[in-house]
């Protein structure tokens, strides 16, 4: 009978303990770690998914988008207890006894919800050419002029750009060069800018310009040349950006802008494919490597070690290399183009149902 009040003492420890574990709150511990955890997963899945569908053009492959709509964590703790005794005579040989348990079990249940990218608005979005207003908002917004054109135009007043259509690559004509390297020059200084016009009937009309102030020779002379590259009429500062392949009128500078489609054929002729794919006519062939530039999709057996995304594809591994920030730049600007076009429209999302625990 003496150690009857040391066996209470546990047992009423052992309630005590598993009663202040049933009123702690552990869901506000799970926002930090679950936020980033599930921010850079989908990040991650977002660079491979993106990376896949441009090597698989280069395959002539049909690329798939699927995204993730919704992430729902659920979490549930559930906890027992359970305590027995038996008080016996003292003419009783087994004497008294008390016994304790307690069980704890933590679920971690989340629902994650994939909508593939599918349906007439979306592949609309895909091949429709993007508003050549967009793409300048981006330089206004201080994207380099070389880089954001070189990727999003097929052409600029008529003079052509690199190009991959139709299984067929072509150069860039070596004014489309020259007409960068001075846009970014002329950028740099902050001689050029835009804005955007709205006309009565609400349709918008961007204009770029180029301003005459506080402009040194040097700048001027590169404007010039801009102006004489593109066949833009001299003494004329300002002009309406319009859509179109061919060369503009006076006062207009027209813009041959790809579609995210065109983006991603383009960007598909820089993946580097093994030369019996190309021997066999698996792959598309790319340009010579005279007329590549920096922009570069590796390719190997074994899976790379430093990479900023990789893929497996055709028992290959096609990455970027984590230390090519031309490359990973151009892929990143990729997924941000994706961002203009239009989604999939009123199709209905699927019903997601979450049991209350």
């Amino acid at each position: 009978m003496k150690t009857a009040p040391r066996q209470n003492l546990i047992a009423a420890a052992l309630i005590c303990a598993l009663a202040l574990t049933g009123c702690q709150s552990f869901g506000p511990h799970t926002v930090a770690t679950d936020r980033f955890d599930y921010s850079s997963a989908i990040a991650d899945s977002w660079k491979q998914q993106t990376l896949l569908n441009i090597v698989k053009l280069r395959y002539l492959d049909l690329p798939v988008f699927v995204d993730v709509s919704s992430v729902v964590a659920g979490y549930s703790l559930q906890t027992g207890i359970g305590v027995a005794g038996m008080l016996s005579t003292g003419n009783a040989i087994q004497g008294n006894s008390v016994s304790g348990s307690g069980q704890a079990i933590y679920t971690d249940r989340p629902t994650i919800t994939y909508t593939p990218l599918t349906g007439q608005k979306f592949l609309r979005g895909l091949m429709t050419p993007i508003e050549p207003k967009n793409i300048f908002f981006m330089l206004q917004s201080g994207y380099a002029a070389d880089f954001v054109l070189g990727l999003s135009v097929e052409s600029l007043n008529g003079v052509r750009n690199r190009s991959s259509t139709a299984g067929a690559t072509g150069a860039a004509e070596p004014e489309f060069v020259r007409v960068l390297q001075l846009m970014r020059e002329v950028q740099l200084a902050g001689a050029v800018g835009m804005r955007v016009l709205e006309s009565k009937e609400k349709d918008t009309a961007a204009v770029i310009f180029f301003h005459r102030e506080n402009i040194s020779p040097e700048i001027m002379d590169k404007i010039v040349e801009i102006r004489r590259l593109l066949k833009l009429p001299e003494g004329q500062h300002q002009f309406k950006l319009i859509y179109s392949s061919a060369a503009g009128r006076d006062g207009e500078l027209s813009v041959g802008s790809r579609s995210m489609l065109q983006i991603m054929l383009a960007f598909a002729s820089y993946v580097d494919v093994p030369e019996s794919d190309l021997k066999e006519g698996r792959a598309v062939p790319s340009l010579p490597d005279s007329d590549r530039d920096t922009v570069d999709i590796h390719c190997s057996k074994d899976k790379p070690a430093d990479a900023f995304a990789a893929v497996h594809y055709r028992n290959q591994w096609f990455w970027v290399d984590d230390r090519d920030w031309r490359t990973k730049r151009a892929l990143t600007a990729t997924m941000f183009l994706f961002t203009m076009i239009e989604g999939s429209g009123d199709e209905r999302l699927p019903l997601v149902t979450i049991p209350a625990q």
